[in-house]
């Protein structure tokens, strides 16, 4: 049981609006992939897969334990582990995930366990590297990868498919397009060579919204999913999912001249009133907004964070606010304040979300 103060509310209403944004951008026939890795963008997998489950096609995660947990859960839509490792591959089996094989040593390995424990046309996907050269094969692997697929009957391909490096810059569109392109030829291959027609897929978020012609069999939802678009627009026509809040714990009145938090790194200039948090940056607030870099919201207003950020606590600024020990606390409650803690924490959205802490409650409202 968790029962810290700090929680992290999870609209569940919004996360059904945004779902169903980017379905209206889908043919009728293409498929839905909800990504939930890393604990859902840093909300909570398993109870938004629950959530979800009659609404979508598949779930991808990143490693093996998220695609257990979600079994453990009772979700039983197919589950595709994005980067498993070779070690996990028995566990991948066991519980029923369908990993991507993205090299030859993992692929060789798989088809050879699968061969041992004599499964009939298990559920494989196959990444390419069309351009992000992060994972994947290279589209001259491909006579071999299909020469080895076609002597087993233990294995099946339920997937192809890619990813876009650069799918929100439109700058880069060229890049994209060429990806797109490279990744066409790839599953054209695999469609003339094998006797069955394997589903494809490449589009992300940004990618759903801006290369509409790429749907292909099936879609990859991530960050929109949780509130975030390619663009400020398209942003502004999602709903915001997570609310990080907190409460005060205790009030201090500072004189002229005192210091508040590690180092002295605040000095008074007049008499103050100061609020405690618990929450620091053991829970995923960066030491980089103390110092007045990022305000909270009590009572509906501004508070500076003053002196640097501790480990599990930090201080604000509540000289002009009306408040009391026990008041709640917003860290934040939109996608501007998540990007505005982004932006002043020198990262991205997704840092910003996926880095709340596990000790933090999550709660999901509908």
């Amino acid at each position: 049981m968790n029962n810290h103060v700090t929680i992290l509310e999870i609209d569940g209403n919004a996360i059904k609006h945004n779902l169903q944004y980017f379905k209206q951008q889908l043919e009728a026939d293409t498929k839905t992939l909800v990504v939930v890795k890393a604990f859902g963008y840093g909300s909570e997998a398993t109870e938004i897969a629950k959530f979800l489950e009659n609404d979508v096609d598949y779930f991808a995660v990143a490693y093996t334990d998220e695609g257990i947990a979600l079994r453990n859960a009772g979700i039983e839509n197919p589950i595709l582990v994005l980067h498993p490792q070779i070690q996990n591959l028995e566990l991948i089996i066991q519980y029923q995930l369908e990993p991507n094989l993205y090299n030859y040593k993992i692929f060789e390995t798989f088809l050879a366990l699968a061969n041992i424990k004599l499964l009939l046309n298990y559920p494989i996907h196959i990444k390419f590297n069309t351009g992000l050269n992060r994972i994947g094969f290279w589209y001259t692997d491909i006579p071999k990868i299909i020469s080895e697929l076609k002597e087993t009957n233990h294995a099946k391909v339920a997937s192809v498919f890619s990813h876009l490096a650069a799918s929100d810059d439109v700058n880069e569109k060229e890049f994209t397009a060429n990806q797109i392109k490279n990744f066409t030829f790839i599953a054209s291959q695999f469609f003339e060579h094998l006797d069955y027609k394997p589903s494809i897929h490449m589009l992300n978020t940004s990618g759903i919204i801006n290369y509409p012609e790429a749907q292909f069999d099936m879609v990859r939802l991530g960050i929109g999913l949780y509130g975030f678009g390619n663009d400020i627009q398209e942003t502004d026509a999602l709903k915001n999912v997570v609310s990080l809040k907190s409460i005060i714990s205790q009030i201090h009145l500072i004189k002229k001249g005192e210091s508040v938090g590690y180092n002295r790194a605040f000095i008074a200039d007049k008499p103050m009133k100061t609020a405690t948090i618990p929450i620091g940056h053991a829970d995923g607030i960066s030491r980089k907004l103390g110092n007045k870099n990022y305000a909270v919201l009590v009572n509906n207003q501004k508070a500076n964070i003053i002196g640097n950020v501790c480990m599990d606590m930090m201080m604000i600024d509540v000289t002009e606010i009306d408040c009391k020990e026990g008041a709640v606390v917003t860290l934040f409650n939109s996608q501007r304040m998540i990007n505005e803690m982004a932006v002043n924490s020198n990262t991205i959205s997704y840092e910003i979300l996926t880095g709340i802490s596990q000790r933090v409650k999550r709660l999901l409202k509908c």
